[in-house]
Order: C-alpha cells, then sequence, then structure tokens
C-alpha cells in the first residue's frame, strides 16, 4: 500500500472555540503518527468562518511538539499572500525545531476574496503572475544561494521538501517544469484530475530533487464500523461545503440523518460531484474505494481530508482507514 498522510483544515466544532480545535488537533495528529501515516498537513485559509489554520507555520510548531516522528507541513502556503523570505524564514526556523520533518506546500490561489487582499495589502493579482518566480527564489534561499542579495540563515541548507499544489492545470505544468512532487486537490476539483496527471506526467522534467513524477492525491475519507454509521457521520462535511458554497459558512456542526432530503436540487448535484472522489463507509467500503482509486490514478501517495464533529469518532476513522489498508 502507498503511504498515506492527512489534512486537516483545523476546523472549530459548533460551540467549541479555537483552542479547543488546536488541541485536537495535537491530539488527531498523535493518533495518527501512532497508527502510521506519513504526513500531517495543514492548510491556509483567512477570514473563513469555522476554520483556524491560517497561520500555518504557529500550527506546525504545535503539531510539531505533540508528535516525534510524523512529517508535517503545510498542504499549503498560499505564496501570493506572502514574500519569499519569510517563508523561508519560518519554514527553515520550523525545520531547526524539527529536524527532517517539514514539508512546504505552495498554493498559487491566494486562498482569500478581495476583503482580505485588501487586509493583507496585497495586490493578489500581481502576486499570483509572481509565483513561479517566488518558488524558484524559495528553493535558493532554502539552497544558501550566493546570489541572492540577503541570506536567510535559518533557511539556508534546510531540510524541507518543496511540493506544489493544484487544483488546475497551472500548478500541474509548474511542478513538471521545475521537477518537484506534486499534490492535486482531487477531493475538491475532481473534475480536472485526469487532466492534472496527465499534464504533470507527460511534461515533467527530472531535477537534483526528483528524477521521476511523484504525485499524491487528495480524497475525502470517512471510516467507521460500518457503512450507515459513517454515512451519518458525514453529513457534518456536507452542511459545512453546502455553508461554503451558500456563503454561509460556519462552525463544524454535528451530524444530521436525512440532510440530503431537506436540500435542493441544486445543492444535491453540488453534493454529488464532490462526492467522485471520495471513501465513505466501514472497513471493506474504505478498503474497495481507495484501492479503485489508488489502482485507477497511478497516485503515489494518497492524503485523506475530511471533517468529523465527534472527535473520538475522527480518531477511529484514521484508525479504521489505516486498517483498512493493511
Amino acid at each position: 500500500m502507498i503511504p498515506l498522510s492527512v489534512l486537516d483544515l483545523v476546523s472549530v466544532c459548533d460551540g467549541g472555540t479555537p483552542a479547543d480545535a488546536l488541541a485536537e488537533t495535537a491530539a488527531a495528529a498523535k493518533v495518527a503518527e501512532d497508527v502510521g501515516y506519513k504526513r500531517y498537513w495543514t492548510a491556509e485559509h483567512h477570514g473563513m468562518e469555522g476554520l483556524v489554520g491560517g497561520a500555518v507555520s504557529v500550527v506546525l510548531a504545535h503539531i510539531g511538539h505533540a508528535t516525534s516522528k510524523i512529517r508535517i507541513g503545510a498542504g499549503g502556503v498560499m505564496l501570493p499572500n506572502h514574500n519569499p523570505l519569510v517563508i523561508a524564514e519560518q519554514f527553515g526556523t520550523l525545520n531547526a525545531m524539527f529536524p527532517g520533518r517539514i514539508d512546504l506546500g505552495l498554493g498559487r490561489a491566494p486562498g482569500a476574496d478581495s476583503r482580505i487582499a485588501h487586509a493583507l495589502r496585497k495586490d493578489l493579482m500581481r502576486a499570483a503572475d509572481q509565483f513561479p518566480q517566488d518558488v524558484v527564489e524559495l528553493q535558493a534561499y532554502f539552497a544558501g544561494d550566493s546570489a541572492l542579495p540577503i541570506k536567510a540563515g535559518v533557511a539556508a541548507g534546510a531540510d524541507v521538501d518543496m511540493w506544489i499544489l493544484g487544483s488546475s492545470l497551472f500548478g500541474a505544468q509548474l511542478a513538471a517544469h521545475l521537477g518537484l512532487p506534486y499534490a492535486f486537490a482531487s477531493h475538491f476539483a475532481p473534475a480536472l484530475l485526469d487532466g492534472a496527471l496527465r499534464m504533470y506526467r507527460d511534461t515533467f522534467r527530472p531535477s537534483a530533487v526528483l528524477a521521476k513524477p511523484h504525485v499524491m492525491l487528495g480524497m475525502t475519507v470517512l471510516a467507521a464500523e460500518t457503512d450507515e454509521e459513517a454515512n451519518f457521520l458525514s453529513t457534518s462535511m456536507d452542511q459545512s461545503f453546502v455553508a461554503y458554497r451558500t456563503g454561509r459558512s460556519s462552525g463544524l456542526k454535528p451530524p444530521v440523518a436525512g440532510f440530503r432530503d431537506t436540500l435542493a436540487p441544486g445543492d444535491v448535484a453540488m453534493l454529488d460531484q464532490m462526492r467522485a472522489v471520495r471513501a465513505v463507509g466501514g472497513p471493506e467500503t474504505i478498503r474497495r474505494e481507495i484501492t479503485q482509486f489508488i489502482e485507477r490514478t497511478g497516485a503515489d501517495e494518497l492524503m485523506v481530508a475530511g471533517s468529523v464533529y465527534d472527535q473520538a469518532a475522527r480518531h477511529r476513522s484514521l484508525a479504521i482507514t489505516m486498517e483498512a489498508l493493511g
């Protein structure tokens, strides 16, 4: 079986606090480490009610102190929101704290709307156009390139694994051009998955980092003892997705029996589209759906995503998924 990893959006449960969410993230990361997951990533989101992982490097330090060997990383840092020097220093510092355990996934999408762009004092359209050059500049900081006008001492020589993230063809093309590993968000952009894989694999150029293409794919996964229990628990995710798509995002809600039956046809269609890349069920269903997805895509790694309101059930989901796949 290929390596499995976890993507955590650091969701606040309805009625909970950001402190609760951060404590649960640390606890879930320890569970993931104990049962054998390879990586534990968090993602940068701003101004979204119910998600508190925006300060990615701070959250990763929190996770690093709660664990001892699992790789921890950004899935990802939205580089248009930042400048390369600051990110180099942040992730160089993380590597100094947790050597050999740090991943840096880089995304081009700002992860923000115009209000956040104004708050960040950034021209995000222009910054997004600069993304390829900024990635190369980051590589230079980590390499300690003497041609740089300034040296980020904590970053130079840092053992940080860089990834290009994507939910479109642009990231696939850039990752192939730079010879970097590629992580595709197929759990929320399933329609573009096959095209992105072809683009990356067909145009990949070997580099000092990577001799051949290496792909990690996102998949929504929620495991329980039975299919019925898993489908019930998954209604928390369904509520969050519908709320997000309709501009009503909030904390993660408790599961609701028959939630799908309460939705308008358009919302049902949205959910069906998102369910194209997911495995929700008991151990046999999880094994079958994940195995079929890996066989179809040829993924080198899989990153499981998904929110669960009940935190004990979330921990069981991580363990059952790993057990189901051997």
